[in-house]
């Protein structure tokens, strides 16, 4: 019996890379990279799709970009105001609406996402981080 039966609880080695730097804001961030690694999906399939859809149609890939592009606002401003803080958060989701520096704005927060959950030893793959992880 060499163990101490009230010794304290091993801490959780500490969260890098997130301003609070709990868990639960880690595990935020693993969810809002996912819903920014969606939005860049249907960006790109916006794009592309504009050369292959008919006139009548273009409404319909109007209105999946507009939607993209609002949840991509949300997602970014999320995700920045848990790595960044509240002012980057904001103009990070402002730029989000200007047409391709959106998309540059959505792939670097998505690589800050990246790196923030790496470091702190999650295996990040092409859809994000794996949630039942946290």
């Amino acid at each position: 019996m060499s163990e101490n039966p009230y010794q304290a609880p091993p801490l959780e080695p500490p969260v890098v890379g997130v301003l609070s730097g709990t868990r639960e804001d880690l595990r935020s961030v693993a969810v809002y990279q996912k819903g920014i690694l969606v939005c860049i999906l249907v960006y790109l399939i916006v794009i592309i799709g504009q050369f292959f859809v008919p006139a009548g149609l273009m409404i319909v890939l109007g209105l999946a970009g507009l939607g993209a592009g609002l949840a991509g606002l949300v997602f970014v401003f999320l995700l920045s105001t848990k790595v960044y803080g509240t002012g980057v958060g904001i103009l990070l989701a402002i730029l989000t609406f200007v047409p391709l520096l959106g998309l540059v704005v959505l792939l670097s927060i998505n690589g800050k996402a990246t790196a923030t959950l790496q470091l702190n030893g999650h295996r990040v793959g092409l859809l994000g981080a794996d949630l039942s992880e946290f």
